[in-house]
């Protein structure tokens, strides 16, 4: 078995650079916090604490499928278009279905969705870029067919209930993303399945000479992905109570920036959850922290391209260094 690959099956809880990963994406939104608390007086407050962690559930979540698809090496953009597919697909069938089972017909149009992006990347070697790409297209134009480009607002009350509701005064989505993130961590770490999808994207050849299950897995972030997207799409529909065609709308760069600032790398095989987490956290704090020092919004999509672009030439310039060493 090549070195990548044996390097990547090992258990990865006690790993350094992970840890030395997550240590610096601590300080860095230990900092963050700093500078928007002293710039805003309004940041700190119990209310938009609240809102801040509201925001994070649908990037959170969205962003956990990325990071699975980011560690193969590959990147999904059609994640925002998925999160308006799987809404639509949830709106649509709730007043035949229910609560319960509408929301089983969105899971499984993202899981659909994402078997086929997964299949053309995995079987057909179509490139992940162009593929997503094309899925972006796709479900965002059935998406109007479905609907006739009209909001659905008709959502059933227990929809509504589990994105705004509480428990002992934890708004429950926020739970939800905490045990997503838990199981997701203890995945990654623990599991042959993580392990083999860092071994994928760290040398998808030398991972297929020694025998894993390429394909498999390849399929399966996408699924998960899409699944995910779904997800999503029903915590955000519930909380604005409405689906909108247009609904996950940039969605697909709001998760990807979080995955690179959490500090994955867009050639696959290194990254950690718990930095998404970070990086999502980042994310939603920077558009807060705009949005309260009155910057103008249209300015916000400049500011997150740039965060992008950074952490990505950071990433390239860690990577060079070690690789002098």
């Amino acid at each position: 078995m090549s070195e990548p690959v044996a390097e990547a099956l090992r258990p990865r809880k006690r790993r350094g650079s992970e840890f030395g990963l997550e240590l610096r994406m601590l300080v860095l939104t230990l900092i963050l916090l700093v500078v928007l608390s002293l710039s805003s007086k309004y940041f700190l407050t119990y209310n938009n604490i609240m809102n801040v962690l509201d925001q994070s559930v649908v990037v959170g979540i969205l962003a956990i499928g990325q990071t699975a698809v980011v560690l193969t090496g590959g990147i999904d953009l059609s994640v925002g278009a998925l999160v308006g597919w799987g809404g639509m697909v949830l709106a649509l069938t709730s007043p035949s279905l229910g609560f319960v089972g509408s929301l089983l017909a969105g899971i499984v149009a993202g899981g659909v969705a994402g078997a086929i992006n997964g299949l053309l990347v995995a079987r057909v070697r179509i490139a992940p870029f162009i593929v997503t790409l094309g899925m972006l297209s796709v479900a965002r134009s059935v998406t109007y067919l479905v609907s006739d480009a009209a909001s659905i607002t008709d959502l059933p009350p227990a929809l509504i209930q589990i994105s705004t509701g509480t428990v002992f005064g934890a708004p429950i989505d926020v739970l939800f993303l905490a045990a997503l993130y838990a199981a997701s961590w203890w995945y990654f770490t623990s599991t042959k399945g993580g392990c083999t999808i860092y071994a994928i994207g760290s040398n998808t050849e030398a991972a297929r000479i020694a025998g894993l299950a390429i394909a498999r897995y390849t399929v399966g972030v996408y699924v998960v992905s899409g699944v995910l997207a779904a997800i999503a799409a029903a915590f955000m529909a519930g909380r604005i109570r409405a689906v909108d065609p247009t609904t996950g709308t940039g969605l697909e760069l709001d998760s990807i920036a979080a995955v690179v600032i959490g500090g994955a790398s867009l050639f696959g095989g290194r990254g950690s959850i718990i930095g998404t987490l970070f990086g999502v956290v980042i994310m939603v704090c920077i558009r807060n922290g705009l949005n309260l020092l009155g910057i103008d919004p249209y300015w916000q999509g400049t500011a997150v391209g740039c965060i992008i672009v950074a952490a990505v030439a950071g990433e390239r310039l860690l990577s060079w260094r070690r690789a002098g060493q």
